[in-house]
């Protein structure tokens, strides 16, 4: 019971107003209900604050990914003190851009490079992943949006014919893909992928992977609470050259950026 509480208290603790970015990302676990293994998933919230400092700001154990869980989760870091995320750098389903958007209209919405390779690979032929993997690498690594676009181009006159699907998932989702070109590369970086909550779930994984199944959300969410702690106890520093990241937020968002004095 007093673990319970722990972790109620947790996962309740006020927050900072002002995030500079936020990753959210759902893996997902075996559980026993009713007598019955189900999915279910485990939706992560990993904030950095205007220090630079990043920290789990919530787990959830719910349904399936749906807008709707997403938003209720965003409503939920609201309601613990939230008022603004910068940018939020997101996997590659559409409906977690729905709930931020409905959650914190201002929220510029990156959308993570990796996860749309993946994605756009999957029309692709294996004996073919490897070239067309190298043909996309100059549209992400492009130094400015105009470039990027050239670059799509140019794929697409290569692949488009053998791949259309693979060029249509570019073009669908390139509002939230070229988000990241606005910015300097110290931000940029750190925006267009969600590498920095993969690797997070990787150890969340590596901690629970003799478990077939959980015989309870609530044992799910403590091994997951444990873990989270023994992870963010090491998160003492803030990212690399923050203070010039810092200094280009203030530039871009302006009074948004809320410094603590």
């Amino acid at each position: 019971m007093g673990c319970t509480i722990i972790i109620c208290d947790w996962q309740n603790r006020a927050l900072e107003n002002v995030y500079a970015m936020v990753m959210l990302d759902a893996i997902h676990y075996k559980v026993r209900e009713d007598g019955i293994v189900i999915k279910k998933a485990v939706y992560i919230a990993i904030g950095t604050d205007l220090e630079g400092k990043k920290d789990v700001l919530g787990i959830w154990v719910g349904a399936n990914e749906s807008a709707k869980y997403w938003l209720g989760v965003l409503n939920g870091l609201k309601n613990r003190g939230v008022q603004d995320i910068l940018i939020a750098s997101v996997d590659g389903l559409t409906c977690i851009s729905e709930a931020i958007s409905a959650a914190f209209p201002h929220t510029e919405i990156q959308r993570c490079v990796i996860h749309q390779i993946r994605s756009s690979t999957r029309y692709v032929s294996y004996k073919d992943v490897k070239a067309v993997t190298t043909a996309l690498k100059p549209i992400y690594k492009a130094p400015t949006e105009e470039t990027a676009l050239a670059a799509l181009d140019e794929f697409e006159q290569k692949w488009g014919q053998k791949y259309p699907m693979a060029v249509k998932s570019w073009r669908d989702h390139w509002d939230e893909l070229a988000t990241m070109f606005k910015y300097p590369e110290q931000i940029r970086r750190i925006i267009y992928t969600t590498n920095a909550i993969e690797n997070f779930n990787r150890q969340l994984r590596k901690a629970t992977k003799t478990k077939g199944a959980f015989v309870s959300d609530d044992a799910l969410m403590k091994q997951l609470y444990l873990t989270t702690i023994q992870i963010t106890d090491k998160w003492t520093m803030p990212i690399r050259d923050w203070g010039n990241i810092l200094m280009h937020l203030l530039i871009y968002f302006g009074d948004r950026v809320n410094i603590r004095a």
